[in-house]
């Protein structure tokens, strides 16, 4: 490959781990996977030296972290809340649902109107629905620092790949 386009190459995979890295300011996009693939990406064209096996794989755990603790936080706030666990699991669905059916913003609507909702119906008490609703936010709020915080350390990998390189 002449050494031009690589340059091009990796300035363009250096430019999508910023964008998935912002990208996890939007709490629907898929920023860790995008990263990921980057990586993946660089290191087809590089090569998978020892170096980058090691930094490759460390990329790959860190974002499978990123996306369990995401589900997992979110989870535990609601739970801490008061939340019932039928109650999480449908505001996954109706989060999962909204951002399909109605992008992007579908599912940022969805999840924490649907845990205030049933959670109302269930406790016929909107205090308690409202502290339930409050849970859920204080953990999506902890595992967008989680991801943000893996995401930047994803990329640190990667700068530490390519000056490897």
């Amino acid at each position: 490959m002449p050494n031009w386009l690589q340059i091009i190459l990796t300035v363009l995979i250096g430019l999508t781990m910023l964008v998935g890295l912002f990208g996890l300011l939007v709490p629907i996009f898929p920023g860790l996977v995008v990263m990921w693939l980057a990586a993946l990406g660089y290191g087809i064209m590089a090569g998978f030296n020892t170096a980058g096996i090691v930094l490759f794989v460390l990329i790959t755990l860190l974002a499978i972290g990123g996306s369990l603790i995401d589900n997992v936080l979110m989870a535990a706030g609601g739970r801490m809340g008061g939340a019932a666990w039928v109650t999480i699991i449908v505001a996954l669905v109706a989060g999962i649902g909204g951002t399909i059916l109605l992008p992007p913003f579908g599912g940022i609507i969805a999840a924490p109107l649907s845990i205030l909702l049933l959670e109302y119906l269930r406790l016929k008490d909107l205090k308690k629905a409202w502290r339930a609703l409050t849970g859920l936010t204080l953990g999506w709020g902890l595992s967008f620092a989680a991801r943000f915080a893996l995401g930047a350390l994803i990329f640190v990998l990667w700068i530490i790949w390519l000056w490897k390189g």
